[in-house]
C-alpha cells in the first residue's frame, strides 16, 4: 500500500526513517508559519488569516506531492518571493495586495500551461551535468548562510556588509550550541540526529529566555478577510506583466534549482541524470501557487529545506506526507509550534549545507571550462542570495567561456536558447 500510494520502497528506506524524516522537514520548515504572516501583513493583510492560509496552502501542495509526485519535498509559500510580493510590489511600486494576488494567480496558471507541454522539464535537460552538481552544493552554501543568519551569527555590517555578530549572549550562543550538540548526535550516528538537535536546542532555550510557550491549542483565525480578493482591472497592463514575469522567473529557477539539488545529493537522479517524477513534481508546484494565490497567499514553491528531511533519509512521498500532517497540526498546535526559535533550526540548515556540499566532488575542478561556471554558481547563491541568480550565471558563464574556447561540441541548442533568455533577464 505505501508502495502504491508514496512510492516508497523498503529495500531503499524505513517507515521509521520516513516519519523522522518528515518531522525534521516540517521543524526546519516551521519559521514560514511566523515569518509569512509577518511579511505580508506589512501590505495590509491580516495577519490572523495569513497564518491559517500558510498553514492550508503548505498542508494542501505537500500532500499533492506526497500522493501524486511521491517526492519528500515539503512546499510553502516561498521566501523570497513573499518579500518581493510585499516590499517590491505593494511597499514600493504601490501597487495593492489584491494586485499582487492577480499576479501570482496568473503565474500559477502559466506554470500549469508550461508543465503540460513539458517545457520546464526540457529546461533542466538542457541544464549541463556540471551546472547541476554545482546547484547542489550552491543551495547547500545559501541554506547554511540562511541559518547562520536565523540564529544572528552573521549580522549586517554597513562597513564590510556583513560580519560575526555577538556570539557570548542570546540567539547566537543558542544556535553555536545547537550547532555543537547537534553535531555530536551526527558523529555518533545518532539516528533522527537533527530533529533531536531542534528539540534540545528548543529546550536548551527555555532557561536561556529565547523559547517562549505561551499556550498549546489555539482555534485557527478565520480566512475569509482575504481569500479569493483579486483585482481583474490590471490584467492586460505593461506593469503586470512585468510583475507576473518576475514572479514566474523567481519561482521556476529556485524551484528547479531545489529539485535538482535536493534529488542529486539524495542519489534519486537516474544513471541518465534525469530525476524522477519531475514532470509530476513541476505540476504540484504548479497547482499550489494557483490553489495559494485563491487562498491569500504569495507564491508556493519546493523548499529547499526538505534538504534536512532527505539529510534524515527520507525518500518517498510518505516523508512528505508527514510533513502535511504536521502542517496541519500546526493549524490548532500554533502557540507550540511556533515556541521552536529560528536559532534552534539554524544547526539543522548549516549541517544540512555540509551534506550537500559533497555533490561538489563530481565536479571536475582541473578542466577550467567546467570549473568555472560550476564555481560562479556555487558563489553566488549565498552571495546573491538567489538560488535563480546562481543557476542564470552559471549558466551564461558556461555557454560564453565554452563557445569563446572554442568547445561547441559541449554546447547544445537549448543551452544557446536558455542562456539568452536568461540574459534579457538582466534588462527586464
Amino acid at each position: 500500500m505505501l508502495e502504491k500510494l508514496f512510492g516508497f520502497d523498503r529495500k531503499v528506506t524505513r517507515v521509521r526513517t520516513e516519519i523522522l524524516a518528515g518531522i525534521t522537514t516540517f521543524l526546519t520548515m516551521a519559521y514560514i508559519l511566523a515569518v509569512n504572516p509577518n511579511i505580508l501583513s506589512a501590505t495590509g493583510m491580516d495577519k490572523g488569516a495569513l497564518f491559517t492560509t500558510t498553514v492550508i496552502a503548505s498542508a494542501f501542495t505537500t500532500l499533492l506531492m506526497a500522493f501524486y509526485a511521491k517526492l519528500p519535498f515539503g512546499l510553502a509559500p516561498g521566501m523570497g518571493l513573499n518579500a518581493f510580493f510585499a516590499y517590491t510590489v505593494c511597499l514600493t511600486l504601490g501597487y495593492s495586495w489584491q494586485f499582487a494576488l492577480t499576479a501570482v494567480l496568473l503565474e500559477g496558471i502559466i506554470f500549469i500551461l508550461l508543465t503540460v507541454t513539458n517545457l520546464r522539464e526540457k529546461i533542466v535537460d538542457a541544464l549541463p551535468a556540471t551546472l547541476k552538481n554545482a546547484i547542489g552544493a550552491g543551495i547547500g552554501l545559501f541554506i547554511a548562510f540562511l541559518g547562520l543568519q536565523n540564529a544572528g551569527i552573521i549580522v549586517n555590517n554597513d562597513a564590510t556588509l556583513i560580519s560575526l555578530g555577538d556570539i557570548t549572549s542570546g540567539s547566537a550562543l543558542l544556535g553555536i550550541i545547537g550547532l555543537l550538540v547537534t553535531s555530536i548526535l551526527l558523529v555518533k550516528r545518532v539516528r533522527g540526529a537533527l530533529l533531536f538537535g531542534i528539540l534540545l536546542t528548543t529546550i536548551i532555550g527555555i532557561p536561556m529566555g529565547l523559547t517562549h510557550i505561551d499556550g498549546i491549542v489555539s482555534a485557527p483565525p478565520s480566512i475569509e478577510p482575504i481569500f479569493f480578493k483579486f483585482q481583474w482591472e490590471h490584467i492586460f497592463t505593461k506593469e503586470m506583466v512585468i510583475v507576473v514575469f518576475t514572479f514566474l522567473f523567481v519561482d521556476m529557477f529556485d524551484t528547479i534549482g531545489t529539485l535538482v539539488g535536493v534529488t542529486t545529493k539524495a542519489g534519486m537522479v537516474t544513471k541518465e541524470g534525469k530525476i524522477p517524477h519531475l514532470k509530476q513534481a513541476f505540476l504540484v508546484d504548479a497547482v499550489g501557487t494557483t490553489v495559494g494565490a485563491m487562498l491569500g497567499t504569495s507564491t508556493i514553491t519546493t523548499f529547499v529545506e526538505s534538504a534536512s528531511g532527505v539529510g534524515e533519509g527520507g525518500r518517498s512521498g510518505l516523508t512528505a506526507f508527514v510533513t502535511a500532517v504536521c502542517f496541519l497540526l500546526a493549524l490548532f498546535l500554533a502557540p507550540f509550534f511556533l515556541a521552536v526559535p529560528g536559532a534552534a533550526t539554524a544547526p539543522v540548515l548549516i549541517l544540512v549545507g555540509l551534506m550537500m556540499m559533497s555533490s561538489i566532488k563530481k565536479v571536475d575542478l582541473t578542466e577550467y571550462s567546467e570549473a568555472i561556471p560550476a564555481f560562479i554558481c556555487i558563489i553566488f547563491m549565498p552571495l546573491a542570495y538567489s538560488i535563480s541568480d546562481g543557476i542564470v550565471l552559471g549558466m551564461i558563464s558556461y555557454v560564453l567561456i565554452n563557445l569563446l574556447c572554442g568547445n561547441y561540441k559541449k554546447l547544445t541548442p537549448a543551452m544557446y536558447i536558455l542562456s539568452v533568455i536568461f540574459v534579457f533577464k538582466f534588462f527586464m
